[in-house]
């Protein structure tokens, strides 16, 4: 039986399984430390499409084919999917997997999307609503910039605060069907508000938030820092984990030995010069695909916290003056 536990959490009495991944990278990502653990990267960074917007669309498609095909599941078994993207109105998310014909729910968390999407595929799992669900989340370097910053023509100087947007979509597949990675439990997060206003410094912003989640889930489920061998957080990058360390440290816990950040993973800062690290919904979804979840299935890690985080603001909050609130979900994944 599923257990709501403490003000934020979810115990799975019957745990759903993650199932499989899929994962789709540019250029710049298959040049990165993880370059040989995606499942397909391009050199065409517009996948064939004419937009940037297409070709993240693109991504997502493949992505889920990717999932659906590892696991031998046809798309139209999977009862519901939950997607998003960076985009307004959640277009890549929408036009990449229109042709899936799968019923959807379009979401958006930000960079903290991958989190949302599988507590919701889990939790729909768990309820008995279907055997199987779909996950999925997208960003683009050219999109997001795009949408959040300046178009890459305009060659803007970027501070070294400033992240580096992954090209990049991972999709997974949840449900009934046994595997060796099983979601025994999930935090939802809070809104967390700062008072930064920053956009290009989104580690900062995201990092209250990661702290908020992470402390919250080991106040519901009665752990400490100690009971699980990696606490993931989705792009906080380096500038944001040296405030995740000093505010986690002053609630009384050290993660420093057993945290990693999928931002700071992704890319090699020195060689390939990404500033403060990735970012983005694809850039926890993909090194998550990549390169945790085979760890947790070899048995390698035994015990996960995943927490993607995400900065809540648009073109018309920022715009405004507004300031830039943080979200982080977390995901408790174990190897069985």
């Amino acid at each position: 039986m599923n257990q709501v536990i403490g003000s934020q959490s979810i115990s799975f009495g019957v745990s759903p399984y993650l199932i499989s991944s899929g994962s789709v990278v540019g250029s710049k990502e298959s040049e990165g430390p993880l370059a040989k653990l995606f499942d397909m990267a391009s050199q065409d960074d517009l996948f064939g499409a004419k937009t940037w917007e297409e070709a993240e669309s693109n991504m997502q498609k493949e992505a889920c084919i990717l999932a659906l095909g590892k696991a031998h599941i046809p798309p139209e078994k999977v009862r519901y999917l939950f997607g998003g993207d960076l985009l307004r109105q959640g277009i890549a998310t929408s036009m990449g997997i229109e042709a899936l014909q799968i019923p959807m729910f379009g979401l958006f968390g930000a960079c903290s999307t991958s989190g949302e999407a599988l507590a919701l595929g889990a939790m729909c799992v768990a309820a008995g609503y279907g055997d199987y669900m779909l996950a999925v989340t997208s960003s683009h370097f050219g999109s997001a910039e795009k949408e959040f910053r300046f178009p890459l023509g305009y060659a803007s100087q970027r501070p070294l605060s400033a992240h580096w947007t992954v090209t990049g979509s991972g999709a997974f597949l949840v449900g009934t069907e046994k595997s060796h990675i099983r979601i025994s439990g999930v935090t939802i997060g809070k809104i967390v508000d700062y008072g930064l206003k920053d956009s290009q410094n989104m580690g900062a912003c995201m990092a209250p938030a990661a702290v908020d989640t992470i402390m919250q889930n080991f106040k519901d489920f009665g752990r400490k820092a100690e009971d699980y061998e990696r606490i993931v957080t989705g792009d906080l990058g380096y500038v944001g984990q040296d405030i995740l360390f000093d505010l986690i440290k002053k609630k009384g816990s050290d993660i420093r030995t057993m945290h990693l950040d999928c931002g700071m993973t992704i890319f090699d800062q020195k060689t390939q010069d990404t500033h403060a690290g990735g970012s983005g919904c694809g850039c926890a979804a993909v090194t998550l695909a990549a390169y945790v979840l085979p760890k947790i299935k070899k048995g390698e890690w035994k015990r996960v916290l995943f927490v993607p985080t995400g900065a809540l603001m648009s073109t018309v909050s920022f715009n405004e003056g507004a300031s830039v609130p943080g979200i982080a979900h977390a995901i408790v994944l174990e190897h069985c």
